[in-house]
């Protein structure tokens, strides 16, 4: 499934929106004050997590997957994730009808989208030092060294130390099923 990077683009603008808690300061038509936001509501400095796997050409599935979970706004956020990404070859090694099933089950697909981010910038020296990692859906996954690659679960972390504003990403070859 490809999606528009225009679309993505227009999705993370439209999240950017917030509201202050001053009603009487009036806004210029098309300029946003997020002087006054609270900062878990201000965006973050670009590229975020979103704006780099956009960017990248390797996630559209992820991506389409995040945005149909309405999780655009939680990856484009202030605060700091780490995430770890499952390539569109890795979408496509799920068995046949997976990711249309996925699709179909917003709350099935939020489960798993969130079992591939945890809290914190956690950087590859991070993340092998640790035998397991709690993710954002409340689960663990597993972390091992093997032959000199580091895993999570049964999927190897074939990129680590991938930069955002708001985190960090390593790329992964399977997609993480909790």
């Amino acid at each position: 499934m490809k999606v528009q990077h225009w679309m993505v683009a227009g999705l993370v603008a439209l999240t950017a929106v917030a509201c202050t808690d001053d009603v009487s300061a009036p806004l210029v038509p098309g300029e946003e004050d997020m002087s006054r936001a609270p900062a878990s509501l201000r965006p973050a400095s670009s590229p975020t997590i979103v704006d780099v796997a956009v960017a990248d050409g390797r996630f559209t599935t992820l991506v389409a997957a995040v945005q149909a979970a309405g999780l655009v706004e939680t990856l484009s956020a202030v605060g700091q994730r780490t995430v770890f990404a499952p390539t569109d070859a890795a979408f496509a090694a799920l068995p046949e009808g997976a990711i249309e099933g996925l699709l179909a089950d917003p709350e099935l697909l939020t489960e798993v989208l969130l079992y591939h981010v945890a809290s914190g910038r956690r950087y590859a020296e991070d993340v092998v030092s640790s035998d397991r990692i709690r993710m954002l859906n409340g689960g663990f996954t597993m972390i091992r060294l093997e032959d000199g690659r580091a895993y999570i679960n049964d999927s190897e972390i074939v990129i680590t130390d991938v930069e955002a504003s708001n985190g960090v990403i390593h790329v992964i070859d399977a997609v993480l099923l909790p």
